[in-house]
């Protein structure tokens, strides 16, 4: 059986036939969510989902690289990026 990536369209045909929702109204759920989300780690907030993970947003210091295909030095600026950590009832949903 092959693995197959879910979209988001998956996840709002799923949504919507378990909960009996319409499809309509199941999208408008998911992206009221997902910009709810977006907003909340853009402003520096952690979005803690008790026993699904945590959303937040780490830090990288400035460093020093080497341009590919080069010895060249660069320098390469400090930045944020989105990171999620999963909390313990997904860890042993997904356990093997």
């Amino acid at each position: 059986m092959a693995k197959k990536t879910k979209t988001k369209a998956d996840l709002i045909d799923m949504i919507a036939s378990s909960s009996g929702m319409k499809k309509k109204d199941a999208k408008t759920a998911v992206d009221h969510f997902l910009s709810h989300l977006q907003d909340a780690l853009a402003s520096g907030n952690k979005v803690q989902l008790t026993g699904f993970g945590t959303f937040e947003v780490r830090k990288r210091k400035a460093r020093t690289g080497v341009k590919p295909g080069t010895t060249q030095k660069i320098k390469i600026p400090a930045s944020s990026y989105p990171a999620f950590k999963p909390g313990k009832a997904l860890k042993e949903k997904v356990k093997k």
